[in-house]
This record gives C-alpha cells, sequence and structure tokens, in this order.
C-alpha cells in the first residue's frame, strides 16, 4: 500500500509540474501581444492556484486512506 500511495503522489506532482511548466510556455508565448498575454497570465495565475490547492488536497486524501489502511492492517481501531 505505501508503495502505491508513492507512486500516486508523485504522479499527482508531476503531473503539477509539468502543467506548470506548459502554462509558463504559453505564457511567455503570448507576453509580446498584450491583451491576450494579460488574459493568459491572469488565467494561469489563479489556474495555478486552484491546481496547486487540488493537488495538496488529493495527496492529503490519500495519506489519510494509506493511514487508515495501516490501522485497519494493525488492528489500531
Amino acid at each position: 500500500m505505501r508503495k502505491a500511495v508513492r507512486v500516486e503522489k508523485f504522479r499527482i506532482w508531476f503531473a503539477w509540474v509539468s502543467g506548470g511548466m506548459i502554462m509558463l510556455i504559453i505564457a511567455n508565448g503570448t507576453k509580446d501581444i498584450e491583451v491576450l498575454g494579460v488574459i493568459t497570465e491572469v488565467l494561469f495565475f489563479v489556474g495555478g492556484i486552484l491546481c496547486s490547492i487540488t493537488a495538496v488536497r488529493m495527496t492529503n486524501a490519500l495519506n489519510r486512506k494509506a493511514e487508515a489502511a495501516r490501522k485497519e492492517v494493525l488492528g489500531d481501531l
């Protein structure tokens, strides 16, 4: 179970980093077009915050699930 949780956490944070890099590349490509650049930056800023919150919540949920499974296996209910 521990390895599965570790892999899932890695997938969550790898997707977060990959998405951030893609957003940075797109924002860098649109920075010369004034209106589009500003709109892109604002949308990516808000989207980045929302994605960060989601990634943290998903990681916390995995931690709770792993802790519950550990307690069930060890009989610490």
